[in-house]
């Protein structure tokens, strides 16, 4: 019986072999389908173009980093892009349900509402919703911060092991501004504080000179752990004032991520927006 080829690996083949790393990986990931889920390294240099010695460095690097597997027929997919795959559905699945919520924060407020995940010591925004002072904001989707930086960060670092804290957060940190906290110490503190104020975190121009924000955690998103946020003119908005509003919506959020989880009381510890 004659082995049928995937066309889009020969088509590889004829094109000059890729220099960097990450074109190259992304060759040999894309040479397995449904139809081949595994392949030898002679199948692998084949599909890919790329010299049996190259792919035998690479696949060593991709195993070890969890990317490819050795499995009976020599090499398939690891767990690695199985846990992406997973984190990118994930996100989106919350970014649908938050969306309407941050536009609905938007319209109440006319501030700046945004969604992000943690991702050790950065924040990644998943989504943003404007207003009159959107245009003056440097965030976008995709877009990072540093989490000590940031109330949304903060409102998600508050909800980790202090010890997670500490090995993330043991070298240098950045301060994008004269308020960043700049030190662990300093951060335990501050989060200690957040758990005071029920998860609610706030940005004092620590990571935007001119800007200020109040976020609040999503309760129970445990791979990734998400917030919201609400952000303003420093000059006019008063964070405080809109602590309980976002962890209202935060929560809300949460319900709605979460349909079958035991409903919390609400606080009536945080002063409503004026």
């Amino acid at each position: 019986m004659t082995a049928t080829t995937n066309p889009a690996p020969a088509a590889a083949r004829t094109a000059p072999i890729p220099t960097s790393m990450i074109e190259r990986m992304t060759l040999v990931l894309d040479a397995f389908d449904d139809s081949t889920p595994s392949l030898s390294l002679v199948g692998l240099s084949e599909r890919t173009g790329l010299p049996r010695s190259t792919v035998h460095r690479i696949l060593d690097q991709m195993v070890r980093l969890r990317w490819l597997a050795h499995c009976q027929d020599g090499y398939c997919l690891g767990i690695r892009p199985l846990e992406l795959g997973g984190l990118a559905a994930e996100h989106s699945q919350v970014r649908e349900v938050v969306d309407p919520l941050l536009h609905e924060l938007c319209g109440q407020t006319g501030l700046v509402a945004h969604l992000a995940v943690l991702d050790q010591r950065e924040v990644v925004y998943l989504d943003r919703a404007g207003g009159r002072f959107a245009a003056d904001l440097p965030t976008r989707m995709g877009g990072r911060m540093p989490a000590h930086a940031t109330a949304l960060g903060k409102a998600m670092l508050a909800g980790l092991d202090p010890k997670i804290v500490e090995a993330n957060f043991r070298s240098r940190m950045a301060t994008p501004t004269p308020n960043t906290v700049s030190d662990i110490d300093t951060l335990h503190r501050e989060l200690a504080r957040v758990r005071n104020r029920h998860g609610v975190a706030i940005d004092r121009e620590e990571a935007l000179a001119g800007v200020t924000c109040a976020a609040a955690p999503l309760p129970g998103h445990r791979s990734a752990p998400a917030a919201i946020s609400l952000c303003g003119d420093a000059r006019t908005m008063h964070p405080e004032r809109y602590a309980h509003l976002v962890l209202h919506v935060a929560r809300e959020a949460s319900r709605a991520l979460h349909p079958h989880r035991r409903r919390r009381a609400p606080s009536t510890s945080l002063g409503r927006p004026a």
